[in-house]
């Protein structure tokens, strides 16, 4: 059987849909956990056509994880979203790893054999803070002698708020938005992420093993553009402004009112787009796709559907 971590999470989720709509995997031989009851709810219709739902959540102890991953030969991790633990540069094994270490340790006590990981597309080691936990869950697999898959997701389409300077989509009337750095970057939406995701979890575990690559489109877009995306759909003109990063930070804390930890860590994200880390050249995500009669979703279409909800 293979366990979702985080299944009702956007990737999470999504690659759960991926199997299910597909008939890729039985839905008898999903696990899928879950912490919360909003999590649940959102489960139970994958619950009713067989999918089993596990409560366990990164508190819980390394036996309660093991609980969960009883039966199941194959995990899928996707990376914890408590990101306030990577915050002023936490040292290693206590940012967000520390919660992908237990459930790893958990899934080998529990018999696990292969460990696919949802990481990030950016470079590794990379500038930004973001991958940093992501650094150390890979290194962890590459010493631990499980079998392993990792695969490096690409940023989500939908995320592209958050990179253009916190955009608040619903009221965000500023015509000039600061950030620290540009370059390209592979965006992918989330659906086609889980999909790609999905077809790799259902194939043989052994035709991944080892293997760490990145699941990205090749067309990619700047921030800039990103914002004559946005000018398009608003019907008025929306800039990107670059500045240092020490300006963002001064910005962002003091002129928006963001927690120094928060502002600090996601500035280094822009470090890392000017050295042009997030532009992918990888076709394993558009192969994957094409073997389902699907294309990536493009960019555009997600900005003008987000700013038309």
């Amino acid at each position: 059987m293979l366990a979702i971590v985080g299944a009702s999470g956007k990737l999470g989720f999504a690659t759960l849909t991926g199997l299910l709509d597909h008939k890729l995997l039985p839905p008898s031989e999903i696990v899928c956990t879950t912490s919360s009851d909003s999590g649940a709810a959102k489960l139970k219709s994958a619950q009713d056509k067989g999918v089993h739902i596990r409560r366990v959540n990164w508190d819980d102890d390394q036996k309660a994880w093991e609980a969960a991953f009883q039966g199941c030969d194959k995990l899928f991790l996707i990376s914890s979203s408590r990101v306030a633990k990577d915050f002023n540069d936490a040292p290693p094994g206590k940012g967000r790893e520390e919660d992908h270490f237990t459930a790893l340790n958990a899934a080998r006590s529990a018999g696990v054999k292969h460990i696919y990981y949802s990481s990030l597309a950016f470079a590794n080691p990379s500038k930004s803070r973001v991958m940093k936990a992501h650094e150390r869950t890979e290194k962890w697999l590459k010493d631990s002698a499980m079998s392993y898959t990792v695969m490096r997701e690409g940023l989500y389409n939908e995320s592209w708020p958050l990179y253009f300077g916190h955009y608040n989509v619903p009221d965000d009337e500023r015509s000039e938005v600061p950030v620290a750095g540009d370059s390209k970057i592979s965006w992918t939406s989330i659906a086609d992420l889980g999909l790609a995701s999905a077809l790799v979890l259902a194939a043989p575990s052994e035709d991944w093993a080892g293997k760490v690559f990145y699941l990205a489109q090749e067309k990619a877009y700047t921030i800039e553009e990103v914002a004559a995306m946005v000018s398009k759909a608003k019907g008025k003109e929306v800039k990107a402004k670059i500045v240092d990063r020490e300006e963002h930070e001064r910005y962002y804390m003091q002129e928006q009112g963001m927690g120094e930890g928060m502002v600090k860590w996601w500035s280094k994200t822009y470090d890392a787009l000017r050295d042009n880390e997030c532009e992918i050249h990888d076709p394993t995500l558009e192969q994957l796709l094409a073997k389902q009669g699907v294309k990536p979703k493009p960019m555009e279409e997600t900005v003008a559907e987000m700013l038309k909800a």
